[in-house]
């Protein structure tokens, strides 16, 4: 999810209403309320709680809500903010791989500083692990994903390895387990749905959710347009490199879910920086709305 703000950088409650709206409207099977396209970690500790209770109360137990807003340096700091998330309401807590094993030190670090994060949180509460690119890529060994697999706790992962290999691997270790792994690269979400990843928790589902739900849920049935729409996809998806989360939120400002683009992440105007910008979203808009018609034509017309 993202956090909308107004132009004087505070978090624009309305416009968050809009947007959780949004991706309910637009078939989103879970939202993910704290997170680095959240900007969690230009947000405070209240901010971040709030953000994940709001968004509790807004969406009502139609949908899964999970946040991490896990981004301390300190363990003692980390394990307050974690126990602080855990009493918003969310149905799960996900932690962040790099804020486990800081110095990339290897699996008996990863472990050691999982169980103190963990120590203090409710045994009921379910568990994730997201491997968030700030402030470095830490990915999962094998070994960790297999520990993690065996601790009931834990049933999903945001999987940033952007490798289908990765992907399918991680797949067989988590078999015949309660943990779910979520795909988080667009290149690759069509290959990865068809190799049994059981979701995709990508930052273009800030443009188009819907598509992505259909080629989890109906591409099998429709193959030749599952691997035309995955092309247009993997396009639309490689514009992240210009602003996002500012991208996302100049896409929603031009469809009207909230009125302002500040991000504290990216203070830059994007529009400067990257040429032709305004133009580039409205073609993501016109595939975006082509895919949409075929696919509503397929419906219509099985």
């Amino acid at each position: 999810m993202l956090t909308p703000f107004d132009d004087q950088g505070t978090i624009d409650w309305c416009g968050l209403e809009a947007l959780i709206d949004w991706y309910l409207e637009k078939g989103a099977e879970g939202l993910f309320a704290v997170c680095q396209s959240s900007e969690m970690q230009y947000l405070s500790l209240a901010e971040r709680t709030e953000l994940a209770r709001f968004t509790v109360k807004a969406v009502s137990g139609r949908v899964p809500v999970i946040a991490s807003g896990h981004i301390a340096d300190d363990a003692s700091d980390q394990a307050a903010e974690l126990l602080a998330m855990a009493k918003t309401g969310i149905d799960g807590l996900v932690l962040v791989s790099n804020r486990l094993d800081k110095d990339n030190a290897g699996f008996d670090q990863f472990r050691t500083a999982l169980a103190a994060a963990t120590n203090s949180l409710p045994d009921n509460l379910p568990l994730g692990l997201y491997e968030c690119p700030a402030p470095f890529r830490r990915l999962l060994t094998n070994d960790e994903i297999k520990f993690l697999a065996d601790d009931h706790r834990f049933v999903m992962i945001k999987d940033v390895s952007c490798d289908l290999d990765i992907v399918t691997r991680r797949l067989g270790l988590a078999k015949g387990s309660g943990l779910a792994i979520n795909n988080a690269n667009a290149a690759i979400a069509h290959d990865a749905f068809k190799a049994g990843a059981d979701g995709f928790c990508g930052v273009f589902n800030n443009f188009h959710p819907d598509l992505y739900r259909w080629l989890k849920d109906a591409g099998p049935s429709h193959p030749d347009l599952a691997a035309e729409l995955a092309v247009f996809l993997a396009l639309a998806a490689s514009t992240e490199c210009m602003g996002y989360p500012k991208l996302a939120k100049l896409y929603h400002r031009r469809r009207g879910t909230f009125n302002s683009v500040y991000s504290r992440a990216v203070p830059y105007d994007i529009a400067t920086t990257f040429w032709a910008l305004d133009a580039v979203l409205e073609k993501i808009e016109t595939g975006t709305a082509q895919y949409r018609s075929r696919i509503a034509n397929l419906r219509n017309h099985p």
